[in-house]
């Protein structure tokens, strides 16, 4: 049966040089639980070294982990890579690695953290995970579909690092998954901002640096399972599977009613829907 699940698809680790040492496995897990929220995505600076700990702290607990990664490409476009695995998460890791040039510099960036679930430092990464790799835009988004990932533009709605404050525009025929949008713009304020991009799905997540932050943005989707497969299914809109808008969200789902974990209201189904699982 089909049912909802609160997601943030933008948490960083502190392995990402910008993101404060404090975001450690287990207060992600223990802040990502407190809110209620289904699904997060660790999505750290071309980078995937710190997911397994994340994973591995959300063992015992309600909370679904999905590997990522945030890559930016040769044009300093920034896009999210979501995997089925831990595995092809890091065979993307790989690939990045080979085309990202530079070393960390942590004085200008900040440390790059490796850690285990227990918050143990298990070391520091010494690549420029803040620097831009030798792939397209394009190459980026083919890597990642060839590995049956979802990709995701991120935060749109930013001039830096954003693929049309980037570009300038989406290149015709680029087979993104979605569009998301920070923090500060919903979906309907983007389509007003962007009429012509307002075919597109838009997703809403946090990219948080810092503990606080998480759950700032999120949105919620219709899926049968809490998988990176049924997810792009919900951002085609197949099956049954979608993005629910956040007037629903608010409060209108047909035929669901609201339950409330750690303070976080979120709708749950109390009968079957359209589609099939």
């Amino acid at each position: 049966m089909l049912q909802t699940f609160r997601a943030d698809l933008h948490v960083h680790t502190c392995l990402s040089p910008c993101a404060d040492l404090g975001m450690s496995p287990r207060a992600i897990v223990d802040r990502s639980v407190e809110l209620g929220i289904d699904m997060i995505a660790i999505s750290d600076h071309n980078s995937a070294e710190n997911v397994h700990a994340v994973m591995k702290a959300a063992e015992g607990t309600r909370l679904i982990v999905f590997p990522g990664m945030e890559v930016t490409s040769k044009e300093e476009v920034h896009l999210l890579g979501l995997f089925n695995s831990l595995d092809d998460a890091l065979t993307f890791q790989q690939a990045v690695y080979d085309h990202l040039p530079g070393e960390n510099d942590e004085e200008a960036f900040g440390m790059q953290v490796i850690v285990n679930e227990d918050s143990e430092v298990l070391g520091f990464n010494p690549r420029l995970l803040a620097g831009a790799t030798e792939f397209t835009t394009d190459q980026i988004v083919e890597g990642i579909h060839r590995l049956n990932g979802v990709v995701i533009a991120s935060h749109v709605d930013r001039e830096t690092f954003g693929i049309i404050g980037q570009l300038g525009f989406i290149p015709d025929g680029l087979p993104l998954d979605a569009l998301e949008l920070s923090p500060n713009t919903t979906p309907l304020m983007a389509k007003r901002r962007f009429p012509g991009y307002a075919h597109w799905t838009y997703v809403r997540s946090s990219d948080a640096h810092f503990v606080h932050d998480i759950g700032k943005a999120t949105t919620l989707y219709m899926l049968c399972d809490p998988e990176v497969g049924e997810l792009k299914k919900a951002l085609r809109g197949e099956e049954g599977r979608r993005v629910v808008e956040e007037e629903e969200a608010a409060g209108d789902l047909p035929r669901m009613k609201k339950r409330s974990f750690g303070g976080f209201s979120y709708a749950r189904p109390v009968a079957a829907h359209t589609g099939y699982c």
